[in-house]
């Protein structure tokens, strides 16, 4: 399943990140930064704490639906997991300014 694979990549990449369901979805909390993922009707999401964190990736992806902060494979995109990756990492390790 889909957002199984992006759940094992986050504790893949982070296993001492607390899980919890904080915003009513799966959450990963590690120092100042999080993401939480959620399985809409047609689509999955990746929630990150900043616009920033996805840029990178909607250059990449562009027609791969984005907001602020967050990416939206709808069930037919491809989820490229080396190309979240980083997308995961900067919003883990987001330092507050």
């Amino acid at each position: 399943m889909r957002l199984l694979a992006i759940i094992k990549l986050i504790k893949s990449l982070y296993p001492e990140a607390t899980e919890s369901m904080k915003y009513k979805m799966p959450t990963y909390e590690y120092k100042d930064g999080w993401v939480s993922v959620a399985n809409q009707k047609h689509y999955i999401s990746l929630y990150t704490c900043s616009v920033q964190h996805p840029k990178t990736f909607k250059q990449k992806h562009p027609t791969i639906k984005t907001g602020k902060g967050c990416i939206n494979f709808k069930d037919n995109d491809d989820i490229v997991l080396e190309d979240i990756r980083p997308v995961i990492i900067s919003a883990m390790e987001y330092m507050h300014g």
